[in-house]
């Protein structure tokens, strides 16, 4: 259900990740291009970003302008310094841009820790919701995703917090995958109930009591097996999983080139499986899930991977804008 008609402003923070503007400004700008009806703010060292636009030979892009910001949030900066310093930080400003009204939308690929803080002390949070979280998508065998939370945002997690994650994965997948009753499965040791720790056993008889489509404990293959639409687990946990992922995803890469480099015979035999290898890697590719939600905020705010490419930073704003599209918020 598309239920925003209005343009689209989405607010890039152009100076967090590990490369700043040299991604995020290009990247911006191809969005731009390929959505034509999303009005993009850059926001950052004005003297930064208009060098890089330049570069690009873009410096009077349609639908497209630049707003200055000060200072910078480091990727390693702690989020009590950034949140307390750092007022007119890109990442500050971007969010502040949601909290105004001048923008939908925010897209970093800075701090997580920051920019987690930073939106919770100037958004808030929704009513019900104790704590953000962190969620994002991967890919299962089923041709789907999987949603997954919480990544990182919350170390130690109660069990109401862990019901609460529920309750806003099952709406995200309900709002982006117009799915009426989105399957809920909480992340265990075991699919018993007599598996897991206190907190979980006692997350588990809070979900199965919240109305949602509660369908137990699930493993973590089950993630990619698809046997449910959304994952809970506590930060500590979820980083852990997307971490392991995406460095197996490298790995079955890697084997594959080195197996197929062995030898003539075999480096002929990658020729003809080509296409298939270049099938298998796109799909594994960690760049075309970029962009976690920052859910229970009162705005969208979406954290993109801090190495993210070009490609990959624009599957970030492509999630913002479907967010916004589908009033996920709401």
């Amino acid at each position: 259900r598309q239920t925003c008609a209005v343009n689209i402003t989405v607010a890039v923070d152009c100076m967090g990740g590990d490369h700043g503007p040299h991604v995020t400004v290009p990247a911006a700008l191809g969005f731009r291009r390929a959505y034509p009806d999303v009005e993009i703010v850059l926001v950052g060292l004005r003297e930064s970003i208009e060098a890089e636009l330049a570069r690009l030979g873009a410096a009077s892009a349609p639908g497209l302008r630049v707003h200055h910001a000060t200072e910078v949030v480091a990727m390693d900066e702690s989020p009590v310094k950034a949140l307390r310093f750092k007022k007119n930080s890109s990442m500050r400003v971007a969010v502040n841009l949601v909290k105004g009204g001048a923008a939908h939308a925010c897209v970093s690929a800075g701090n997580t820790g920051a920019l987690m803080a930073i939106s919770r002390f100037v958004l808030k949070t929704l009513p019900g919701v104790d704590r953000p979280a962190i969620a994002t998508v991967l890919p299962n065998m089923l041709g789907g995703y999987t949603y997954v939370l919480d990544l990182g945002a919350n170390v130690d997690c109660t069990p109401e917090e862990l019901r609460q994650f529920g309750v806003m994965g099952a709406m995200l997948v309900a709002a982006v995958e117009h799915k009426e009753r989105p399957s809920v499965g909480l992340l265990n040791i075991g699919i018993e109930d007599i598996k897991g720790n206190d907190s979980v056993k006692q997350a588990a008889e809070l979900l199965r009591a919240s109305g949602l489509n509660f369908h137990g404990n699930v493993e973590g293959d089950d993630i990619y097996k698809g046997t449910v639409d959304v994952v809970v687990c506590d930060g500590f946990v979820g980083n852990a999983v997307l971490k392991a992922s995406e460095g197996v995803a490298k790995m079955i890469v890697e084997f594959l080139r080195q197996e197929f480099s062995r030898n003539p015979i075999r480096k002929l035999s990658a020729l003809v499986a080509m296409p298939v290898l270049k099938a298998l890697r796109a799909r594994m590719d960690p760049g075309n899930y970029n962009g976690a939600s920052l859910l229970g905020l009162k705005g969208v705010v979406i954290k993109s991977h801090g190495s993210a490419d070009q490609y990959a930073f624009g599957q970030a704003l492509k999630r913002a804008v479907e967010e916004v599209r589908n009033d996920v918020v709401r």
